[in-house]
């Protein structure tokens, strides 16, 4: 929890401030005014409200080893077949190969695959191209939970909370 009387000097370690920062950031020196901004809005001030109107939209999908059809449970294997999207506002992030085997005690996260367009559904439509295109063969992953998450109207409106994907059925 931050307070009012936090001081930021030096090295600063920010973690979980805002969703639009997932990972814990290390900053030396000055910190960039979106972080700023955010820690104003933690400690209850008003922040400047200049240029923030969103120019780009962006998605992440995390793609791990995982049977959405079975409450997600790990899929620790070999990874026989891996063909991953490329193109226009793709990008992914993995440490995965053919031959890699995904192992049975830590993380099953295969990588990160993210979407970037100029509307939210641009990127919406982007993100489901480039999951229609990645091939991960030998376990089973999160690829069909976020194609039909892709396509769930809801989603597609923006009309979700947290509680959105208790009521989120697999088909």
């Amino acid at each position: 929890m931050i307070k009012k009387t936090l001081k930021i000097t030096g090295i600063v370690l920010v973690v979980l401030i805002a969703a639009a920062i997932a990972i814990p950031i290390l900053f030396k020196g000055k910190i960039t005014r979106l972080i700023k901004e955010q820690i104003k809005i933690a400690m209850g001030e008003r922040i400047s409200g200049d240029d923030y109107i969103p120019q780009m939209y962006s998605i992440e999908c995390r793609i791990n080893a995982e049977d959405p059809y079975n409450d997600f449970r790990p899929s620790p294997g070999r990874i026989t077949t891996l063909h991953q999207p490329g193109g226009h506002g793709v990008r992914v992030d993995s440490h995965a190969y053919a031959g890699y085997i995904i192992p049975p005690y830590y993380d099953s996260m295969i990588g990160k695959l993210i979407t970037v367009a100029r509307t939210r559904n641009e990127a919406i439509d982007t993100m489901y191209r480039a999951l229609s295109e990645y091939v991960i063969e030998g376990v089973k992953t999160t690829i069909p939970f976020h194609l039909q998450l892709m396509q769930d109207d809801r989603f597609r409106s923006g009309d979700f909370n947290t509680k959105f994907l208790e009521s989120f059925k697999l088909r």
